[in-house]
């Protein structure tokens, strides 16, 4: 029999509304919501804004005072029980007496992971696990796949004609999808901890690569400060140093590292090229990154797909036809059989103005 009532799933499903709030502010710290409930009525709530601020479950103890005392704790993610920039949520809750604490998940990060709970309940607080995980899960991608596996949850960005093509013969590829399509990725990049690109793709546009606070959707913009929405870190692959400092990159607000020889990484480099996963482990290491928006050329994202380092691919396609004259999405494969492709599973398809967006993640090869 379920431990969970009708009650405990509404009220779950507030901390989890809570938690999306955090979306474009928490990272490298995972979305967090709590709900704190006593005798039908929610005395207290509050979500988790940015690293290094009080965690959701201080927020709502704050807000409820001393009516937390026998009251249950509805949180998204297992109150953590070290000390870091903040002190444990878990003994906060044992000393705001709190009578029961329900968990969406288990928090993976190994400081944690369990000790939170055991934390509460040795102090005689009733604890149940696992209501609405799968929705728990979905608030933090990034921050789980850094937990389990030391590397960024890594999004491919590409765009593209309804025949493939994402530029014309010449070159040119401004604009092949809509301005709907590119608020769109705004967006995007504002979730992100970190924008990666080439320094090809850098000097060919002269991007900038910063989230445009004037792109943004309405909704963003009626729900945050511009200073609330952070900058993503940009991250230039730019093995030859061929950047310079006339570009727009070095002008726009948020912070930069050049992968490369003369960079903040040295990156390891196999067959005249960069090594990715190594890398992607040193900007988890070393910067804190555990969320990678990627917009780049055809080279990269091949390389990115060959190494079976893409989590999702996010395509736009516009109601265009350019001609196989034009730059395909990817190059050339290499391929020779119908079982070297590289199969997806579509996650979400809609229109985005005139455009079409595809979401889809990549099926792992069998080895």
């Amino acid at each position: 029999m379920s431990p969970f009532s009708e009650f405990d799933f509404q009220m779950m499903s507030r901390a989890i509304f809570l938690a999306k709030k955090g979306i474009y502010t928490t990272a490298p710290n995972p979305n967090v919501g709590c709900v704190i409930a006593r005798n039908g009525d929610i005395v207290g709530e509050g979500y988790h804004h940015r690293a290094g601020e009080p965690h959701a479950e201080v927020h709502a103890m704050r807000a409820a005072g001393n009516s937390s005392v026998g009251a249950t704790a509805y949180v998204t993610l297992e109150p953590c029980s070290h000390f870091g920039r903040t002190p444990p949520c878990a003994e906060g809750l044992i000393k705001a007496k709190v009578a029961r604490v329900v968990c969406a998940m288990q928090d993976p990060n190994p400081k944690v992971a369990g000790r939170g709970i055991a934390m509460l309940r040795d102090a005689g607080i009733v604890v149940d696990v696992g209501l609405l995980e799968a929705d728990a899960h979905a608030l933090n991608p990034a921050f789980l796949k850094r937990m389990k596996t030391g590397l960024p949850f890594v999004q491919l960005k590409m765009a593209a004609s309804l025949d493939g093509q994402t530029a014309l013969s010449n070159g040119v590829s401004q604009w092949i999808t809509s301005p709907q399509s590119r608020q769109n990725v705004q967006e995007y990049r504002a979730r992100s901890c970190a924008i990666l690109s080439t320094s090809k793709t850098v000097i060919d546009d002269d991007a900038s690569l910063n989230v445009r606070w004037s792109d943004l959707p309405s909704s963003i913009q009626s729900a945050y400060n511009e200073s609330d929405v952070r900058q993503p870190v940009r991250v230039i692959l730019d093995r030859k140093a061929e950047l310079t400092k006339n570009l727009k990159i070095f002008n726009t607000p948020g912070d930069l590292i050049r992968v490369g020889q003369s960079g903040e990484i040295t990156p390891k480099v196999i067959q005249q090229r960069i090594d990715l996963a190594s890398t992607f482990q040193e900007l988890v290491n070393s910067h804190n990154i555990n969320h990678l928006w990627v917009e780049a050329g055809a080279t990269l994202a091949r390389s990115l797909i060959q190494d079976e380092l893409v989590d999702e691919l996010i395509l736009y396609l516009a109601p265009k036809l350019m001609g196989s004259d034009g730059r395909g999405l990817f190059g050339a494969l290499g391929l020779e059989s119908m079982t070297e492709t590289h199969k997806l599973a579509i996650q979400d398809l809609r229109q985005i103005g005139p455009d079409i967006r595809i979401v889809a993640t990549l099926i792992k090869k069998d080895k």
